[in-house]
Protein backbone atom coordinates (compact mmCIF):
# COMPACT_ATOMS: atom_id res chain seq x y z
CA UNK A 1 0.00 0.00 0.00
CA UNK A 2 2.86 2.75 1.25
CA UNK A 3 4.31 1.92 -2.18
CA UNK A 4 1.25 2.57 -4.40
CA UNK A 5 1.14 5.62 -2.82
CA UNK A 6 4.50 7.00 -3.31
CA UNK A 7 3.73 6.06 -7.23
CA UNK A 8 1.49 8.25 -7.43
CA UNK A 9 2.96 11.59 -5.61
CA UNK A 10 3.67 14.04 -7.83
CA UNK A 11 7.58 14.70 -8.59
CA UNK A 12 7.30 18.25 -7.44
CA UNK A 13 5.52 16.57 -3.78
CA UNK A 14 8.52 14.45 -4.28
CA UNK A 15 11.21 16.26 -4.42
CA UNK A 16 9.97 18.47 -1.75
CA UNK A 17 11.71 15.74 0.82
CA UNK A 18 15.33 16.84 -0.82
CA UNK A 19 14.68 20.49 0.37
CA UNK A 20 17.34 21.75 3.24
CA UNK A 21 20.26 18.95 1.49
CA UNK A 22 23.04 20.87 0.07
CA UNK A 23 22.42 23.49 2.63
CA UNK A 24 19.89 24.88 1.09
CA UNK A 25 21.31 24.69 -2.03
CA UNK A 26 18.44 22.66 -3.83
CA UNK A 27 16.19 24.32 -5.85
CA UNK A 28 12.43 23.06 -7.15
CA UNK A 29 10.47 25.04 -9.84
CA UNK A 30 8.99 28.57 -8.95
CA UNK A 31 12.36 28.35 -6.64
CA UNK A 32 14.63 31.41 -6.72
CA UNK A 33 17.45 30.36 -8.02
CA UNK A 34 15.75 27.58 -10.22
CA UNK A 35 16.02 28.57 -13.80
CA UNK A 36 19.70 29.72 -13.02
CA UNK A 37 20.80 26.44 -11.35
CA UNK A 38 19.16 24.58 -14.28
CA UNK A 39 20.42 26.04 -17.13
CA UNK A 40 23.13 24.07 -19.03
CA UNK A 41 26.34 25.65 -21.33
CA UNK A 42 23.86 24.83 -24.17
CA UNK A 43 21.60 27.46 -23.12
CA UNK A 44 19.16 26.44 -25.99
CA UNK A 45 18.36 23.19 -23.93
CA UNK A 46 15.19 24.06 -22.08
CA UNK A 47 16.01 21.16 -19.29
CA UNK A 48 13.13 20.91 -16.16
CA UNK A 49 13.88 18.71 -14.02
CA UNK A 50 11.89 18.36 -10.95
CA UNK A 51 14.86 19.57 -8.25
CA UNK A 52 18.60 20.71 -8.85
CA UNK A 53 20.80 20.65 -6.52
CA UNK A 54 24.14 22.04 -6.14
CA UNK A 55 26.30 19.86 -3.76
CA UNK A 56 29.67 20.89 -2.30
CA UNK A 57 31.02 17.51 -1.23
CA UNK A 58 30.58 13.80 -1.94
CA UNK A 59 28.90 13.47 0.99
CA UNK A 60 26.20 16.45 -0.15
CA UNK A 61 26.08 13.99 -3.36
CA UNK A 62 25.16 10.66 -0.95
CA UNK A 63 22.92 12.51 0.34
CA UNK A 64 20.85 13.83 -2.59
CA UNK A 65 21.13 10.54 -3.85
CA UNK A 66 19.69 8.89 -1.30
CA UNK A 67 17.28 10.89 -0.49
CA UNK A 68 16.16 10.84 -4.17
CA UNK A 69 16.09 7.25 -4.28
CA UNK A 70 13.45 7.25 -1.16
CA UNK A 71 11.00 10.02 -3.32
CA UNK A 72 11.73 7.49 -6.27
CA UNK A 73 13.27 9.98 -8.33
CA UNK A 74 16.00 9.81 -10.80
CA UNK A 75 19.47 11.53 -10.56
CA UNK A 76 21.17 13.57 -13.57
CA UNK A 77 24.72 14.02 -13.05
CA UNK A 78 25.64 17.25 -15.10
CA UNK A 79 28.98 19.10 -14.94
CA UNK A 80 29.44 22.18 -17.40
CA UNK A 81 26.46 21.47 -19.60
CA UNK A 82 27.86 21.08 -22.38
CA UNK A 83 26.28 17.95 -23.83
CA UNK A 84 22.81 18.85 -22.69
CA UNK A 85 21.65 18.98 -25.84
CA UNK A 86 20.30 15.12 -26.18
CA UNK A 87 18.07 16.04 -23.01
CA UNK A 88 16.46 18.59 -25.66
CA UNK A 89 12.64 17.72 -25.46
CA UNK A 90 13.29 14.88 -22.71
CA UNK A 91 11.05 14.55 -19.76
CA UNK A 92 12.69 15.20 -16.94
CA UNK A 93 9.85 16.02 -14.42
CA UNK A 94 11.09 12.83 -12.06
CA UNK A 95 14.70 14.00 -12.47
CA UNK A 96 16.98 15.43 -9.57
CA UNK A 97 19.42 17.42 -11.81
CA UNK A 98 22.84 17.62 -10.12
CA UNK A 99 24.68 20.03 -11.19
CA UNK A 100 28.68 19.46 -9.93
CA UNK A 101 29.57 22.59 -11.21
CA UNK A 102 30.56 24.05 -7.74
CA UNK A 103 32.03 20.82 -6.14
CA UNK A 104 35.31 21.81 -7.77
CA UNK A 105 39.42 21.83 -6.82
CA UNK A 106 42.77 20.18 -8.29
CA UNK A 107 45.51 18.92 -6.60
CA UNK A 108 48.79 17.66 -8.38
CA UNK A 109 51.15 14.92 -6.95
CA UNK A 110 54.38 15.98 -9.27
CA UNK A 111 56.99 13.66 -8.36
CA UNK A 112 54.08 10.73 -9.39
CA UNK A 113 52.36 12.81 -12.46
CA UNK A 114 49.33 12.13 -11.69
CA UNK A 115 46.42 15.05 -10.72
CA UNK A 116 43.35 14.56 -8.31
CA UNK A 117 40.53 16.43 -9.62
CA UNK A 118 36.86 16.96 -8.27
CA UNK A 119 33.45 16.21 -9.79
CA UNK A 120 32.82 19.87 -11.17
CA UNK A 121 36.33 20.95 -12.04
CA UNK A 122 36.93 22.64 -15.37
CA UNK A 123 39.84 21.63 -17.48
CA UNK A 124 41.25 24.85 -17.57
CA UNK A 125 42.02 24.88 -13.59
CA UNK A 126 43.54 22.10 -14.17
CA UNK A 127 45.70 22.91 -16.91
CA UNK A 128 46.81 25.78 -14.80
CA UNK A 129 48.02 24.64 -11.84
CA UNK A 130 50.15 21.79 -13.74
CA UNK A 131 51.62 23.93 -15.73
CA UNK A 132 54.04 25.51 -13.42
CA UNK A 133 55.43 22.40 -12.91
CA UNK A 134 56.79 21.46 -16.47
CA UNK A 135 53.42 18.87 -16.27
CA UNK A 136 50.07 18.96 -18.98
CA UNK A 137 46.92 17.30 -19.36
CA UNK A 138 45.13 15.70 -21.96
CA UNK A 139 42.46 18.41 -22.15
CA UNK A 140 40.23 19.20 -24.78
CA UNK A 141 40.02 22.24 -27.11
CA UNK A 142 37.87 24.07 -24.84
CA UNK A 143 38.85 25.54 -21.57
CA UNK A 144 35.32 25.70 -19.88
CA UNK A 145 34.62 22.04 -20.41
CA UNK A 146 34.39 19.94 -17.33
CA UNK A 147 37.08 17.42 -16.80
CA UNK A 148 34.58 14.51 -15.73
CA UNK A 149 31.87 14.32 -18.28
CA UNK A 150 34.91 14.96 -21.37
CA UNK A 151 37.06 12.04 -19.44
CA UNK A 152 33.71 9.26 -18.58
CA UNK A 153 33.08 9.94 -23.01
CA UNK A 154 36.64 9.48 -23.65
CA UNK A 155 38.40 12.68 -24.70
CA UNK A 156 39.98 14.03 -27.25
CA UNK A 157 42.68 15.82 -26.89
CA UNK A 158 45.54 18.15 -28.97
CA UNK A 159 47.85 14.91 -27.48
CA UNK A 160 45.56 11.92 -28.91
CA UNK A 161 47.57 10.46 -32.22
CA UNK A 162 50.35 10.51 -29.46
CA UNK A 163 49.08 9.86 -26.31
CA UNK A 164 45.76 8.01 -26.66
CA UNK A 165 42.57 8.98 -25.14
CA UNK A 166 41.81 11.04 -21.42
CA UNK A 167 39.96 7.87 -20.40
CA UNK A 168 42.80 5.87 -20.72
CA UNK A 169 44.69 7.72 -18.31
CA UNK A 170 42.41 7.14 -15.67
CA UNK A 171 44.15 5.92 -12.62
CA UNK A 172 40.98 5.80 -10.04
CA UNK A 173 37.62 7.18 -9.89
CA UNK A 174 35.42 7.77 -6.62
CA UNK A 175 31.56 7.89 -7.33
CA UNK A 176 28.17 7.29 -5.62
CA UNK A 177 26.10 4.61 -6.81
CA UNK A 178 22.60 4.54 -7.64
CA UNK A 179 22.06 2.90 -4.49
CA UNK A 180 23.96 6.02 -2.16
CA UNK A 181 27.53 3.90 -1.88
CA UNK A 182 30.34 6.20 -2.15
CA UNK A 183 33.13 3.81 -3.71
CA UNK A 184 36.58 4.15 -5.37
CA UNK A 185 37.41 1.99 -8.20
CA UNK A 186 40.76 1.17 -9.90
CA UNK A 187 42.40 -1.73 -11.60
CA UNK A 188 42.95 -3.30 -8.47
CA UNK A 189 39.31 -2.40 -6.98
CA UNK A 190 35.81 -2.60 -8.32
CA UNK A 191 38.03 -3.14 -11.55
CA UNK A 192 34.87 -4.01 -13.95
CA UNK A 193 33.34 -0.63 -12.96
CA UNK A 194 36.32 1.21 -13.04
CA UNK A 195 36.56 -0.28 -17.20
CA UNK A 196 33.48 0.51 -18.12
CA UNK A 197 34.26 4.35 -16.39
CA UNK A 198 36.36 4.64 -19.01
CA UNK A 199 34.85 6.00 -22.21
CA UNK A 200 31.29 4.45 -20.55
CA UNK A 201 29.47 7.62 -19.90
CA UNK A 202 27.77 9.08 -17.15
CA UNK A 203 24.90 6.07 -16.46
CA UNK A 204 27.19 4.79 -13.54
CA UNK A 205 27.00 7.02 -10.80
CA UNK A 206 27.49 10.33 -9.72
CA UNK A 207 31.76 11.20 -10.22
CA UNK A 208 32.74 13.10 -7.57
CA UNK A 209 36.62 12.57 -8.62
CA UNK A 210 39.08 11.33 -11.21
CA UNK A 211 42.73 10.90 -10.56
CA UNK A 212 44.70 10.52 -13.67
CA UNK A 213 47.97 10.38 -15.42
CA UNK A 214 49.61 13.87 -16.39
CA UNK A 215 51.84 14.05 -19.27
CA UNK A 216 55.50 15.24 -18.90
CA UNK A 217 54.78 18.39 -21.75
CA UNK A 218 56.35 21.76 -20.65
CA UNK A 219 55.59 23.41 -24.11
CA UNK A 220 54.84 22.08 -27.97
CA UNK A 221 55.12 23.58 -31.12
CA UNK A 222 51.39 24.73 -31.96
CA UNK A 223 49.05 27.23 -33.65
CA UNK A 224 47.24 27.68 -36.74
CA UNK A 225 47.61 28.56 -40.38
CA UNK A 226 44.29 30.94 -41.81
CA UNK A 227 43.74 31.58 -45.39
CA UNK A 228 40.86 33.19 -46.70
CA UNK A 229 37.83 31.13 -47.64
CA UNK A 230 37.82 31.32 -51.73
CA UNK A 231 40.98 29.04 -51.53
CA UNK A 232 39.25 26.42 -49.62
CA UNK A 233 39.19 23.65 -52.05
CA UNK A 234 43.21 24.10 -52.88
CA UNK A 235 44.03 24.10 -48.87
CA UNK A 236 41.86 21.58 -47.66
CA UNK A 237 42.79 18.95 -50.50
CA UNK A 238 46.30 19.54 -49.53
CA UNK A 239 45.39 18.89 -45.75
CA UNK A 240 43.98 16.05 -46.64
CA UNK A 241 46.95 14.71 -47.73
CA UNK A 242 49.33 15.94 -46.25
CA UNK A 243 47.70 14.04 -42.83
CA UNK A 244 48.09 10.82 -44.95
CA UNK A 245 51.67 10.93 -44.07
CA UNK A 246 51.77 12.79 -40.70
CA UNK A 247 53.36 11.45 -37.85
CA UNK A 248 51.69 10.64 -34.78
CA UNK A 249 53.46 13.33 -33.00
CA UNK A 250 51.09 15.84 -35.09
CA UNK A 251 47.32 15.99 -33.97
CA UNK A 252 45.62 18.74 -36.31
CA UNK A 253 42.63 20.04 -37.73
CA UNK A 254 40.97 21.46 -40.54
CA UNK A 255 37.94 24.01 -40.49
CA UNK A 256 35.89 25.73 -42.80
CA UNK A 257 34.30 28.77 -40.96
CA UNK A 258 32.21 32.02 -41.33
CA UNK A 259 32.43 34.57 -38.84
CA UNK A 260 29.23 37.31 -38.46
CA UNK A 261 30.63 41.10 -38.45
CA UNK A 262 30.91 41.62 -34.48
CA UNK A 263 33.35 44.19 -33.36
CA UNK A 264 34.99 42.08 -30.77
CA UNK A 265 36.06 39.64 -33.17
CA UNK A 266 39.98 40.64 -34.79
CA UNK A 267 39.46 41.72 -38.17
CA UNK A 268 40.85 39.35 -39.95
CA UNK A 269 38.34 37.26 -38.53
CA UNK A 270 35.29 39.62 -38.29
CA UNK A 271 32.76 39.44 -41.12
CA UNK A 272 34.64 37.14 -43.45
CA UNK A 273 35.12 33.20 -44.32
CA UNK A 274 38.24 31.49 -43.68
CA UNK A 275 39.88 28.29 -43.58
CA UNK A 276 42.19 26.96 -40.34
CA UNK A 277 44.53 24.07 -40.14
CA UNK A 278 45.37 24.12 -35.96
CA UNK A 279 47.04 21.84 -34.08
CA UNK A 280 49.84 20.29 -31.50
CA UNK A 281 53.07 19.02 -32.74
CA UNK A 282 54.96 17.17 -30.06
CA UNK A 283 58.47 17.39 -31.74
CA UNK A 284 61.91 20.01 -31.35
CA UNK A 285 61.29 22.73 -33.62
CA UNK A 286 63.47 21.67 -36.40
CA UNK A 287 60.85 18.56 -37.08
CA UNK A 288 57.83 20.37 -36.71
CA UNK A 289 58.87 23.30 -39.23
CA UNK A 290 60.13 20.60 -41.74
CA UNK A 291 56.53 18.67 -41.20
CA UNK A 292 55.13 21.96 -41.85
CA UNK A 293 56.56 23.04 -45.07
CA UNK A 294 54.66 21.75 -47.44
CA UNK A 295 51.34 23.61 -46.16
CA UNK A 296 53.45 26.86 -45.03
CA UNK A 297 54.31 26.86 -48.68
CA UNK A 298 50.45 27.46 -49.50
CA UNK A 299 51.35 31.51 -48.23
CA UNK A 300 48.80 31.52 -45.47
CA UNK A 301 47.75 34.33 -44.79
CA UNK A 302 48.44 33.84 -40.93
CA UNK A 303 50.84 31.60 -39.41
CA UNK A 304 51.04 31.62 -35.28
CA UNK A 305 52.93 28.07 -35.15
CA UNK A 306 55.65 28.21 -32.38
CA UNK A 307 57.04 27.03 -29.69
CA UNK A 308 53.88 28.21 -26.59
CA UNK A 309 53.51 26.78 -23.15
CA UNK A 310 51.20 23.83 -22.80
CA UNK A 311 48.74 26.15 -20.75
CA UNK A 312 48.06 27.68 -24.27
CA UNK A 313 46.85 24.95 -25.91
CA UNK A 314 43.27 25.38 -24.19
CA UNK A 315 42.40 28.49 -26.25
CA UNK A 316 44.18 27.25 -29.46
CA UNK A 317 41.10 26.13 -31.09
CA UNK A 318 39.10 29.34 -30.28
CA UNK A 319 36.45 27.77 -29.10
CA UNK A 320 33.02 29.65 -27.70
CA UNK A 321 33.88 29.97 -24.07
CA UNK A 322 30.51 30.12 -21.38
CA UNK A 323 27.26 29.68 -22.02
CA UNK A 324 26.40 29.11 -25.63
CA UNK A 325 23.45 27.91 -27.67
CA UNK A 326 24.63 25.80 -30.56
CA UNK A 327 23.14 22.96 -32.48
CA UNK A 328 25.66 20.48 -34.06
CA UNK A 329 26.06 16.98 -35.46
CA UNK A 330 29.45 14.28 -36.22
CA UNK A 331 30.18 11.81 -37.81
CA UNK A 332 33.34 9.52 -37.65
CA UNK A 333 34.94 8.80 -41.24
CA UNK A 334 37.23 5.98 -42.37
CA UNK A 335 39.33 7.82 -44.76
CA UNK A 336 39.19 11.42 -46.17
CA UNK A 337 39.62 11.02 -50.17
CA UNK A 338 39.71 13.87 -52.59
CA UNK A 339 35.81 13.17 -53.14
CA UNK A 340 34.67 12.89 -49.56
CA UNK A 341 36.66 16.69 -49.62
CA UNK A 342 34.92 17.90 -52.66
CA UNK A 343 31.70 16.55 -50.44
CA UNK A 344 32.45 18.26 -47.77
CA UNK A 345 33.31 21.72 -49.70
CA UNK A 346 29.67 21.52 -51.49
CA UNK A 347 27.49 20.96 -48.37
CA UNK A 348 29.97 23.79 -46.09
CA UNK A 349 32.06 25.23 -48.45
CA UNK A 350 32.64 29.18 -48.85
CA UNK A 351 30.04 29.46 -52.02
CA UNK A 352 27.70 26.53 -50.23
CA UNK A 353 25.30 28.89 -48.60
CA UNK A 354 25.40 26.91 -45.51
CA UNK A 355 24.39 28.79 -42.19
CA UNK A 356 27.13 26.40 -40.33
CA UNK A 357 29.77 28.55 -38.25
CA UNK A 358 32.16 25.80 -38.47
CA UNK A 359 32.86 22.84 -40.58
CA UNK A 360 35.74 20.34 -38.81
CA UNK A 361 37.21 17.85 -39.88
CA UNK A 362 39.80 16.12 -36.83
CA UNK A 363 42.46 13.95 -37.64
CA UNK A 364 42.37 10.98 -35.75
CA UNK A 365 44.83 7.25 -36.09
CA UNK A 366 47.86 7.08 -34.14
CA UNK A 367 47.26 6.16 -30.43
CA UNK A 368 43.62 6.94 -30.39
CA UNK A 369 42.99 4.13 -32.55
CA UNK A 370 45.19 1.86 -30.68
CA UNK A 371 43.31 -0.70 -28.45
CA UNK A 372 43.39 -0.36 -24.73
CA UNK A 373 41.70 -1.70 -21.91
CA UNK A 374 38.50 0.51 -21.39
CA UNK A 375 34.97 0.77 -22.44
CA UNK A 376 36.05 3.28 -25.12
CA UNK A 377 38.92 1.19 -25.95
CA UNK A 378 39.67 3.25 -29.41
CA UNK A 379 37.79 5.56 -32.02
CA UNK A 380 36.65 4.12 -34.92
CA UNK A 381 37.54 6.34 -37.39
CA UNK A 382 40.31 7.86 -38.88
CA UNK A 383 39.00 11.53 -39.04
CA UNK A 384 35.65 13.06 -36.84
CA UNK A 385 33.56 15.60 -38.74
CA UNK A 386 32.48 17.66 -36.71
CA UNK A 387 29.09 20.53 -37.85
CA UNK A 388 28.15 23.61 -35.27
CA UNK A 389 26.05 26.24 -36.05
CA UNK A 390 25.08 29.25 -33.24
CA UNK A 391 21.41 29.17 -32.49
CA UNK A 392 20.11 32.33 -30.93
CA UNK A 393 16.39 31.40 -31.47
CA UNK A 394 14.53 29.11 -32.61
CA UNK A 395 14.24 29.25 -36.54
CA UNK A 396 18.29 29.95 -36.66
CA UNK A 397 18.70 26.63 -34.75
CA UNK A 398 16.27 24.53 -37.03
CA UNK A 399 17.96 25.84 -40.03
CA UNK A 400 21.43 25.20 -38.35
CA UNK A 401 20.05 21.56 -37.35
CA UNK A 402 19.44 21.19 -41.10
CA UNK A 403 22.48 22.26 -42.37
CA UNK A 404 24.60 20.08 -39.89
CA UNK A 405 22.47 17.23 -40.89
CA UNK A 406 23.12 17.94 -44.36
CA UNK A 407 26.76 17.80 -43.86
CA UNK A 408 26.73 14.46 -42.32
CA UNK A 409 25.03 12.87 -45.23
CA UNK A 410 27.22 14.11 -47.49
CA UNK A 411 30.21 12.22 -45.78
CA UNK A 412 28.23 9.11 -45.09
CA UNK A 413 29.61 7.27 -47.81
CA UNK A 414 32.83 7.63 -45.92
CA UNK A 415 31.21 7.12 -42.57
CA UNK A 416 33.47 4.36 -40.38
CA UNK A 417 30.19 2.91 -38.36
CA UNK A 418 31.50 4.05 -35.43
CA UNK A 419 29.88 6.92 -32.94
CA UNK A 420 32.17 9.58 -30.99
CA UNK A 421 29.42 10.24 -28.48
CA UNK A 422 31.13 13.11 -27.07
CA UNK A 423 30.75 14.79 -29.99
CA UNK A 424 27.11 13.71 -30.21
CA UNK A 425 24.89 16.35 -28.88
CA UNK A 426 21.68 14.99 -29.99
CA UNK A 427 19.92 11.28 -29.17
CA UNK A 428 21.79 8.88 -31.13
CA UNK A 429 22.02 4.93 -31.51
CA UNK A 430 24.41 4.87 -28.54
CA UNK A 431 25.77 1.27 -28.84
CA UNK A 432 27.09 2.47 -32.17
CA UNK A 433 30.08 3.80 -29.95
CA UNK A 434 31.31 0.74 -29.04
CA UNK A 435 32.34 -2.27 -29.82
CA UNK A 436 29.59 -5.17 -29.80
CA UNK A 437 31.20 -7.19 -27.20
CA UNK A 438 32.03 -4.14 -25.33
CA UNK A 439 28.13 -2.60 -25.48
CA UNK A 440 27.38 -5.78 -24.12
CA UNK A 441 29.48 -6.26 -21.34
CA UNK A 442 28.66 -2.84 -20.31
CA UNK A 443 24.94 -3.66 -20.22
CA UNK A 444 26.28 -5.79 -17.58
CA UNK A 445 27.71 -3.57 -15.28
CA UNK A 446 25.06 -1.26 -15.54
CA UNK A 447 22.34 -4.20 -14.67
CA UNK A 448 24.77 -4.39 -11.60
CA UNK A 449 25.26 -1.42 -10.08
CA UNK A 450 21.66 0.06 -11.34
CA UNK A 451 18.90 -2.21 -12.08
CA UNK A 452 16.48 0.20 -11.83
CA UNK A 453 17.97 2.54 -14.26
CA UNK A 454 17.83 5.28 -11.87
CA UNK A 455 20.87 7.19 -13.17
CA UNK A 456 20.39 9.50 -16.14
CA UNK A 457 22.88 10.46 -18.74
CA UNK A 458 22.43 12.18 -22.16
CA UNK A 459 23.78 9.33 -23.83
CA UNK A 460 22.54 6.70 -21.88
CA UNK A 461 23.59 2.62 -21.77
Amino acid sequence: MTTELTETIPPRMSAEALKGLCQGRVYLPGDDGYDRARMPWAVQVDQRPAAVAVPHSAEEVVDVVRAAAAARLRVAPQGSGHGAGAFAGVDLSDVVLLRMNELTGVSIDAELRIARVLGGTLWDAVVQAAAPLGLAALHGSSPDVAVVGYTLGGGLSWYARQHGLAAHHLRAVELVLPDGRLVRCDAEHEAELFWALKGGGGSLGVVTALEFDLLPIRDAYAGMLLWPGERAAEISHAWAAWTGSAPNSATTALRLMQFPPLPELPPILSGRKVIIVDGVILSPDADAETLLAPLRALAPELDTFERVPASALTRLHMDPEGPTPTVTNSVLLSGLPPEAVDALLEVAGPTSGTSLLAAEIRHLGGAANSPAHAALDRLRGQYLAFFLAIAPNLEAGAVGAVDAARAVQALNRWASGGRYLNFDDNAVDVSAGYDPAAWARLQRVRDAVDPERTMVANHPL
